[in-house]
């Protein structure tokens, strides 16, 4: 879609999908229930036509995004470290 690359990164244990488009400083985009990275399509192609590098994975077992073995680790504390410890804002 217009230019937005989809790629796959390691994150804690699963792979995570991952829409992007980029240019200048980064957005982070977090859907909700029961959402994709999808959602922000328009947002995304918008603000990065204004300058910015604009990230929206799909979160953890959703979309093409790995579920984790374990119910715990879909606590908001475990995404929130695998999002600050991934490779998504490289």
């Amino acid at each position: 879609m217009e230019g937005i690359q989809h790629r796959m990164v390691n994150v804690n244990g699963i792979t995570m999908h991952v829409a992007e488009k980029w240019q200048g400083p980064v957005i982070l985009f977090f859907h909700g229930f029961p959402e994709l990275w999808y959602t922000w399509r328009h947002q995304v192609l918008a603000l990065c036509s204004l300058g910015y590098h604009t990230v929206a994975p799909d979160l953890r077992g959703y979309g093409d995004t790995e579920a984790p073995t374990s119910i715990t680790t879909l606590a908001c504390t475990s995404l929130v470290i695998s999002l600050h410890s991934s490779t998504l804002l490289v």
